[in-house]
């Protein structure tokens, strides 16, 4: 029974399927991967400007005459001029805040947490800052060489935002960039699985063929791992006709074996005119005809396993329809085979095409006033051969009986009753079937069906 989970009943599937989940899993840890590094590198610049901001506010730091601290120069960036920039600085004294802060600032004040701070150390802190934003602040505690006894808390304060920006934009060239390369990917993975998968495609078309009858072997290289199996496919079909001829041999020795018996008593019985001799003859004659028929079931049995053959039509009608013309000569019947296609071709063996074939015209000719035709056509994987005869034909309920083994339509004709017998179990044997129905020429029309090589 075919599994419900498609993965389970397809290797194109399963490959396609671990090699999707690979290349996501992958490509999402690549994505956090690179997309953290680049978010740390970011903040190590940033951290890493304001520090420049920080040493530049240091170098600038004075006190006046009068005590007070002062920058001999303003800082070199213009945004810390523009109010609410997003970058900011300020001088805290031990009991003010706030006692110097860059213009960007304007009437707002920093707060760093009161951390201890030793002389040159540098701390960095995330804290509000104005217009409700979010600041990485970086800040040092310094003392005057002209007020050692003072203490001054130095902040310089960007806005996260200018950080978190680029992380942003990043992300998203990188995520679009990694979705690109993973289509790119799973392109490049499917076309790899199909070329991989390509013998099999070879391998099944071969075994096609072998059952179609068009070959008798496994043809071609493989790849390595392959290859084995096509070896063992090869030594198993050899074996299976091996095994079949054996089997077709020992049918027909015995049939043989029976026959020989069966002659003898039959030379015997027909030496003696007596109501024994009679039923001997009767019997001899009933027990030929069954090993007949089960001779041929046997072979068609044996013939339907084997694989690669092939039997054309057109030769094997010819032959018959050149004997039944000689056989029924003196009634001057006339055989004629009509739309006979050139690729109409048996899938079984000759022997039986012949056996089937021959017990259908033979009837027809018994049967027809004149004239028989016959033709054969292959369409759709199947072989239908037709004859048709001018006879007087069979009437519906009478057509099925004909089929049955021993069944004559009359008893005045030559025959055993199981030539259409035969027909239809060979045929079934086959995969196919028998039928009959009116003909166009007046008589009966036989359709055969089979499997087309």
């Amino acid at each position: 029974m075919r599994s419900a989970l498609p993965w389970r009943g397809s290797l194109r599937v399963r490959l396609l399927a671990g090699s999707l989940i690979w290349i996501l899993a992958a490509l999402t840890v690549t994505d956090l991967v690179l997309a953290d590094l680049f978010r740390q590198h970011v903040a190590r610049r940033f951290q890493s400007e304001l520090q420049t901001h920080l040493e530049q506010l240091t170098a600038n730091l004075e006190i006046d005459a009068g005590g007070a601290p002062r920058l001999r120069a303003e800082l070199s960036d213009p945004r810390l001029r523009k109010p609410y920039s997003g970058l900011y600085w300020q001088v805290d004294a031990a009991d003010r805040k706030g006692l110097l802060r860059s213009r960007s600032l304007w009437d707002a004040v920093l707060t760093v947490p009161a951390d201890i701070l030793a002389d040159g150390q540098v701390h960095v802190h995330s804290i509000d800052g104005p217009d409700d934003s979010r600041l990485m602040a970086v800040e040092r505690m310094i003392h005057p060489a002209e007020q050692p006894e003072a203490s001054l808390r130095l902040i310089v304060a960007a806005d996260e935002r200018d950080m978190a920006e680029p992380v942003r934009e990043f992300n998203g060239l990188l995520a679009t960039a990694l979705a690109v390369l993973a289509l790119g990917l799973v392109v490049a993975m499917g076309l790899l699985v199909s070329v991989g998968l390509a013998p099999l495609r070879r391998l099944r078309k071969a075994l096609a063929e072998i059952r179609d009858g068009r070959a008798r072997r496994l043809a071609g290289a493989y790849p390595q791992e392959v290859q084995p199996l096509v070896d063992e496919l090869n030594t198993l079909l050899q074996r299976d006709e091996e095994v079949v001829a054996r089997a077709r041999t020992q049918a027909g020795n015995l049939a043989h074996a029976v026959k020989t018996p069966l002659a003898v008593l039959a030379n015997a019985a027909a030496l003696d005119d007596s109501r024994l001799g009679r039923l001997v003859l009767e019997q001899v004659a009933s027990a030929r005809r069954q090993v007949d028929h089960h001779l041929a079931r046997a072979r068609a049995a044996a013939a339907v396993q084997a694989p690669g053959l092939a039997t054309p039509v057109g030769p094997a009608l010819a032959g018959l329809v050149r004997v039944m013309q000689r056989v029924h000569a003196e009634r001057g019947i006339r055989v004629e085979v009509r739309d006979v296609s050139d690729d109409a071709a048996f899938r079984g063996e000759e022997q039986d095409l012949q056996e089937m074939l021959g017990n259908i015209l033979d009837n027809a000719c018994k049967w027809a006033s004149s004239r028989v035709s016959v033709g054969a056509a292959v369409a759709g994987g199947r072989l239908e051969v037709v004859v048709d005869d001018d006879g007087p034909g069979l009437g519906p309920a009478e057509r099925e009986a004909v089929f049955a083994r021993g069944a004559r339509a009359d008893e005045r004709m030559p025959g055993s009753g199981l030539g259409l017998a035969i027909v239809r179990e060979l045929a079934q044997l086959y995969g196919g079937d028998a039928t009959l129905d009116a003909s166009p020429a007046g008589g009966l029309r036989v359709r055969l069906d089979l499997p087309a090589a």
